[in-house]
């Protein structure tokens, strides 16, 4: 065994997880769950049957990921989310083989106490904000807020609102310097390969958001 497991999470069998991965305190870890390496999964944090989760996933405490759910690589996941997998649950009616999927995408930044209603897309660096209710697909590097949410801008990869615009007019990133280019109501990184991880030297904060808003 390769990942970290507090004493008190169950890990069921016939589960994949990857090395490095860490699962913390009351934690549990369903069957047929596959789970790539070096995520974290917080205090009270649940990964039902045959989920499947990609590496340096960031799941914080109290957050249940249910069945039909997909991660990819690099999504962070705030306290107390919430997924789902059924539109219209009824106690009395059984619906286990109608279970609807989810699909997260790389880098996606889902806030604490969001929800997140199923059969949906959460594009790639998407960032759903804090207490939002998303019940619609979002496109990549989408900043999504309220009840219910509406996209009120982009966001870049480090996290960042895009404002600023070069001469070219594509919007740049305050951090990392990247570029973006918007067309058609779609945003694409032009530096990097949406499928690429950043490099390295550029996997470190080095000012806090509020410091890169007022410079």
């Amino acid at each position: 065994m390769n990942y970290l497991k507090h004493e008190t999470a169950i890990v069921d069998e016939n589960v994949t997880i990857g090395d490095n991965t860490k699962i913390w305190h009351f934690a549990h870890v369903c069957s047929g769950a596959v789970i790539g390496e070096s995520c974290v999964f917080g205090q009270n944090t649940m990964v039902a049957n045959d989920v499947k989760i990609g590496s340096n996933v960031k799941v914080q405490n109290n957050v249940a990921i249910y069945t039909g759910t997909t991660i990819e690589d690099d999504v962070f996941l705030g306290p107390s989310c919430v997924l789902t997998n059924v539109t219209n649950p009824r106690s009395q009616v059984k619906r286990q083989s109608l279970y609807e999927e989810t699909l997260i995408r790389r880098g996606s930044t889902v806030g604490a106490n969001a929800t997140i209603v199923c059969g949906i897309t959460l594009g790639r660096y998407s960032f759903i904000a804090a207490g939002a209710v998303v019940a619609k697909s979002v496109p990549d590097y989408a900043f999504m807020m309220g009840v219910p949410a509406r996209q009120h801008g982009w966001m870049s990869r480090h996290g960042h609102i895009l404002k600023v615009k070069d001469a070219e007019g594509l919007l740049v990133c305050p951090e990392s310097g990247f570029r973006y280019k918007e067309n058609n109501g779609e945003l694409n990184c032009v530096e990097l390969d949406e499928e690429a991880p950043l490099p390295k030297n550029l996997t470190e904060g080095l000012k806090t958001y509020d410091e890169f808003k007022i410079n």
